[in-house]
């Protein structure tokens, strides 16, 4: 999607690799695997320093689960950049996956979101400003599944399994403000 719009785009898997980049996206996958690894490698605390420094980044469903300070659940590795508790497979099993147009903040018409056992957010600090919610089906609550906070974007959803870019070019338009 990055190359999509123009942009170099590669894996990191090491300090090295990280250092040479602009901006961090974290993908949706197993959260408890993406921390396990990320520690195994010695890149939670390199990761946390780039984005202290104001390295963009985006985290897409467990990658949002990575970037938060907590979950409802059990501990795991967490990066704690993201000051939001987050509660994993939130909206319910594989089975439970769903598809949502959302209007969010900033943008002019609604995304299409594809959420797979997804997270929410359940409790968010002051400086996170929520730009999309959805309804929790079986308590009919209002939950935030897209935040910014300052350089950090999240969702809990997977925009990269639909052809908006819309979410991409925000993390873009981070890294070109400097």
């Amino acid at each position: 999607m990055l190359r999509s719009l123009g942009a170099d785009a590669c894996e990191v898997r090491t300090v090295e690799e990280l250092e040479d980049i602009d901006a961090l996206i974290v993908p949706g996958g197993e959260s408890t695997t993406i921390g396990r690894l990320a520690n195994i490698y010695g890149l939670i605390e390199p990761i946390r320093a780039r984005v202290e420094d104001g390295m963009p980044i985006l985290g897409t469903c467990a990658g949002m689960i990575f970037l938060g300070v907590a979950t409802t659940g059990h501990d795991q590795p967490q990066l704690g950049v993201l000051d939001v508790v987050v509660e994993r497979n939130a909206f319910g099993r594989q089975l439970d996956s769903f598809e949502a147009d959302l209007d969010v903040s900033g943008l002019d018409e609604p995304m299409h979101a594809v959420f797979i056992r997804a997270p929410w957010i359940d409790k968010i600090g002051g400086d996170v400003d929520v730009l999309a919610a959805v309804e929790d089906p079986a308590s009919g609550a209002s939950h935030p599944v897209v935040v910014k906070q300052g350089r950090i974007l999240a969702t809990s959803f997977h925009p990269e399994l639909t052809v908006d870019t819309r979410v991409h070019e925000m993390l873009l338009e981070m890294v070109e403000a400097g």
